[in-house]
């Protein structure tokens, strides 16, 4: 009894300090030579909302315990200031930082990028704005150790250090996209890069908080949908940018307001946009060899843009909160409505190898048809393109208690119903759809001299597919995780643990068909024959992760980051139960519980074991004086690589799955996932230098290695990179130059072609100006200056979907 009365004393004292006298502190951020900094973030401790200074550098919160302020400011150094509750008006200096320091919201523990124990990269402000692309791909894929797949510009996901698609978790203010984009590379993602206040991109496993599909890394996408500070006035913006590539044009707009606590949020996008222009370029151009490149030249088809590109795009979000001293309580509610092209994709592809049947002034016309179309129903009466439609509803509750013990509990939900159609000739092919609701619980602590954070995750997504590319079973996935992060100051190093538990659950109706063996006669192998059985299938298996890692202060303004950590992940229903035609990528596809023998397919779903990842990351960092840089070295072991291997069969409608020596008409190949021993290593560089207060120059460059344990390669691994970028600031002008080369991939698998190398340059002029008294950003980019022809090694449509050609973008942003 004693033991219980403890704690419950322990939670009623915690409940009443929240009722506590709220004491007023004041205080001033300066820069070194004591001059005010405006627009720095002061967080108090243990509270989910935080002020901003004023253009004095002044600021006024509310506490009512001793505690910590967090101040921060891009181009500072982030600081920590303990105060006392009685301790009335504050100075606080700031040191400048040579690399950019930003609070990383996916962290868990209010840690800013200089402070990980990985890496992290984040885009925000008027970087993200002028670089902000149609995909989360697109947007980011310039970043060291970061690449897009790259399905088009309209569907390009984030590949982290080689690794995409289930092992890359896409989320929105920590909580899943759940979206279809981790099932097929033709699956835009459904993050709108223009909405958001900052991207951040954590490299390396981020298991713990995120769970088993994070053991790539982890893309989060923060906006203000739902406001977690107080907001006393009304804002807003409203921006307008056209791309002459693809003759698109984006309007976006926002609108912020509140009272008394009260806040509304409104933010909202259009996009439309046509087939992109490229290089010329002929299908298949990478693999072919010279000569016969030179004997079928004649019949090549030269094409100046890439067909069935196109996107129509609207999406608006609303939110609203109550914030006060101790509770945020907040809900939004967003809307997506998209279609867009799907190139490359077989049926509009059998259509164009029949181009020899027409003379050149049929190809032309349909062309330019093709290019000119209003409506993407009427694009191509044999063309296929995407109708996404999203609804998201995200909750959020944080309490703060504030107290020697429990600082806050914050709670996250979400809801999202997910429709994907592929609409091929003006009819409705193949619908798939994604329910999924999550729930996130975290308790912020402090024991002793511990800091950190326990809590729980649930996850259920309610998938299903049908029509002719339903090569995946419906199927409900379920999971339940406890995790724990904590972290403790020992002197210079900042030491950091942590474990997740998770039980992981996937279900599903297995159909399998059984061919009749007395029915011989190909030309009577019809539906008839055969025999239909049906299998409840389920996966059940417990995920274990956990990490310990440290970053170390050995000088002032420099550190090093340490991080080991275990990872476990359990197939996704794509990898595990795939048997049918995937259109988008022209194969047929085999999961891992298939099992082949004589062109028959039998499932026979054995000893499937997890994804074990074993990864070990190290990051050298210089942050003051003229010169910064971070380094990044990592090495990752994998116990069961899931990967598609070319088995060396073909099928076809006609006659299913046989040896590749038997030549029929749009047969496909076979790929199966199989599981094998993988490792991967590399580096990443990112360095700065301000030459003076006017011109800076940046170095960036990464490099991966990634190969099964046999010796072989893995497949679509992207092209290492490195680039430097020059960057001029005078007055309200901004202009940078940016050249990044890529260099050829070389080390590729048996059924995988070499992709040469290529440089882009890119250039960017950005002015801020004030017009009839409102504050304006415009900025002019021009990508690819010089018109380079480049493919990308990563895309499953490589030959078909070169990159874009010349672009010039106009944009305008103005502030009310």
């Amino acid at each position: 009894m004693k033991k219980y009365s403890i704690v419950a004393t322990a939670i009623l004292t915690a409940l009443a300090s929240t009722h506590s006298y709220a004491a007023q502190i004041s205080g001033k951020v300066v820069d070194t030579n004591n001059q005010p900094i405006s627009g720095a973030k002061v967080h108090l401790h243990g509270k989910n909302h935080s002020v901003i200074t004023d253009k004095f550098g002044k600021f006024i919160l509310n506490t009512d315990s001793d505690s910590q302020l967090h101040i921060s400011k891009n181009h500072y150094i982030d600081k920590r200031t303990d105060i006392k509750v009685d301790q009335g008006n504050i100075i606080v200096k700031l040191e400048p930082s040579s690399i950019e320091s930003v609070v990383i919201y996916a962290s868990g523990l209010h840690k800013n990028s200089l402070e990980m124990t990985s890496p992290v990269t984040v885009l925000s402000g008027d970087e993200l704005q002028k670089g902000a692309k149609a995909t989360l791909g697109e947007t980011l894929k310039g970043q060291p150790g970061i690449n897009a797949s790259y399905f088009g510009p309209v569907s390009s996901s984030p590949i982290i250090r080689g690794l995409d698609g289930p092992r890359v978790k896409v989320t929105q203010n920590g909580l899943d996209s759940s979206d279809a984009s981790r099932i097929g590379p033709d699956h835009a993602t459904t993050n709108e890069s223009l909405a958001a206040e900052q991207i951040e991109v954590l490299r390396g496993p981020a298991t713990l908080l995120y769970g088993s599909g994070a053991i790539g890394g982890v893309v989060n996408v923060v906006d203000n949908r739902i406001p977690t500070d107080k907001i006393e006035t009304t804002t807003g913006a409203a921006s307008y940018s056209f791309d002459t590539v693809s003759n698109t044009n984006t309007y976006a707009a926002l609108f912020e307001t509140g009272s008394d606590g009260f806040n509304f949020h409104f933010d909202g996008v259009v996009r439309n946009g046509k087939d992109y222009e490229t290089p010329g370029y002929s299908e298949h151009e990478e693999h072919e060899e010279h000569e016969e490149h030179e004997e079928h030249e004649e019949h090549a088809e030269v094409l100046n843009s890439v067909p069935n590109t196109f996107i129509d795009s609207q999406q608006i979000n609303f939110g609203t909160s109550y914030v006060t001293d101790h509770l945020t309580l907040g809900l939004s509610f967003g809307r997506i409505e998209s279609d867009y092209g799907i190139p490359a994709h077989s049926h509009a592809h059998h259509d164009h190898d029949d181009h020899d049947d027409h003379d050149d002034h049929d190809d032309h016309d349909d062309h330019d048809d093709h290019d000119d179309h209003d409506d993407h129903d009427d694009h191509d009466e044999e063309s296929v393109f995407a109708r996404v439609k999203q609804d998201r509803w995200q909750a959020l509750l944080n309490y703060s208690l504030h107290n020697d013990y429990i600082e806050n509990i914050s709670v996250k939900a979400g809801f999202t119903d997910y429709e994907h159609s592929e609409i091929e000739g003006g009819m409705i092919g193949t619908t798939f759809k994604n329910k999924t609701t999550e729930l996130r619980t975290n308790i912020e602590h402090r024991l002793g001299e511990w800091h950190g954070i326990v809590g729980y995750h649930f996850a259920s997504s309610d998938y299903e597919a049908q029509g002719e590319e339903a090569f995946t079973p419906a199927t409900d996935t379920t999971s339940h995780a406890i995790y724990l992060l904590e972290e403790k100051q020992l002197g210079n190093l900042t030491l950091e643990l942590g474990a997740r538990l998770e039980d992981y659950l996937l279900e599903s109706v297995i159909t399998e068909k059984h061919h009749n063996e007395h029915e011989e006669d190909h030309d009577h192998l019809e539906e008839e024959h055969h025999e239909l059985s049906t299998l409840a299938y389920e996966l059940s298996q417990t995920n274990v992760s956990f990490s310990i890692g440290g970053v170390y202060d050995y000088s002032e303004g420099q550190n090093i980051a340490i991080n080991l950590s275990h990872s476990e992940r359990s197939p996704l229903t794509a990898e595990l139960l795939s048997n049918g035609v995937h259109i988008a990528t022209s194969t047929y596809e085999l999961g891992l519980g298939y099992h082949l023998e004589d062109g028959e397919v039998h499932f026979e779903p054995e000893n499937i074991e997890q994804e074990i990842a074993t990864n070990f990351d190290v990051s050298f960092r210089k942050f003051s004086g003229k010169f910064g840089y971070t380094v990044n070295f990592f090495y990752n072991d994998v116990e069961n690589f899931y990967y598609q291997e070319n088995t060396g069969l073909i099928y076809s409608a006609e006659h299913g799955i046989e040896e590749a020596d038997h030549e029929h008409e749009g047969a496909l190949p076979v790929y199966q996932f199989q599981s094998q021993d993988a490792y991967l290593y590399g580096l990443e560089l990112d360095a700065h230098y301000n030459v003076n207060a006017n011109n800076t120059v940046k170095f960036f460059a990464d490099s991966i290695t990634a190969k099964l344990k046999d010796d072989g390669y893995l497949p679509r691994i992207p092209n290492n990179k490195f680039g430097v970028n020059y960057e001029y600031t005078r007055g309200n002008l901004v202009t940078d130059l940016t050249i990044t080369h890529y260099a050829s991939q070389d080390n590729i698998t048996a059924y995988e072609t070499t992709t040469d190398s290529y440089t882009l340059i890119d250039l960017s002029m950005q002015y801020d100006l004030a017009l009839a008294g409102v504050d304006m950003l415009t900025y002019l980019n021009i990508d690819n200056i010089t018109d380079e022809l480049g493919f990308v090694h990563s895309s499953v449509i490589k030959e078909q979907a070169p990159l874009p050609g010349r672009n010039i973008r106009f944009g305008v942003k103005a502030f009310f």
